[in-house]
């Protein structure tokens, strides 16, 4: 999590799952998740080793422990003085729809808020309407459209804004 002088303390959701900062060792498990999820333009696992331990990022992994460690999902959050972006947040195909996405959401929102950002974007493909229903159920609004953002397949990115109260 980011070489700041602090790192998240692993937590525990409901189910079991552990929410810690990502290690090198993860990245094989978060790179076959982002193929799976972002078939028309997935990140390298190269984009994820530059995160680790990296100033001023939050990458946290969502882990079950009842499957020999198996990672469910990640998120990588970037802050810049009060400001943030979310860059990336994925959850495996097995464990979606059980509240693993809406979970690393709060983990790093709770981080970035305790390091003073109040304003949070991120980018999203208009048709992905499971993500924006998350996004809006934690007070993420449209505030712009990148036209002709996404190339695979062409499509625009809604970008959105969270304001802390």
């Amino acid at each position: 999590m980011g070489g700041s002088a602090r790192t998240a303390a692993a937590e525990v959701t409901a189910d079991g799952l552990v929410i810690r900062s990502a290690a090198l060792a993860d990245l094989t498990e978060v790179a076959a998740i982002e193929i799976v999820c972002f078939r028309s333009d997935p990140w390298p696992r190269e984009s994820f080793e530059s995160f680790i331990d990296r100033i001023g990022v939050d990458f946290l992994v969502a882990e079950d422990p009842r499957r020999e460690g198996t990672i469910a999902g990640y998120a990588v959050l970037i802050r810049v003085a009060d400001e943030a972006e979310l860059l990336n947040l994925a959850v495996a195909d097995d464990f979606r729809r059980g509240g693993i996405g809406s979970a690393l959401l709060e983990k790093v929102l709770g981080l970035a808020s305790g390091e003073g950002v109040g304003t949070v974007y991120l980018e999203v493909r208009e048709s992905n309407s499971a993500a924006r229903g998350l996004y809006a159920a934690h007070g993420f609004a449209e505030v712009g459209r990148r036209r002709r953002y996404y190339q695979r397949p062409v499509e625009d990115a809604l970008i959105l804004q969270r304001v802390r109260p």
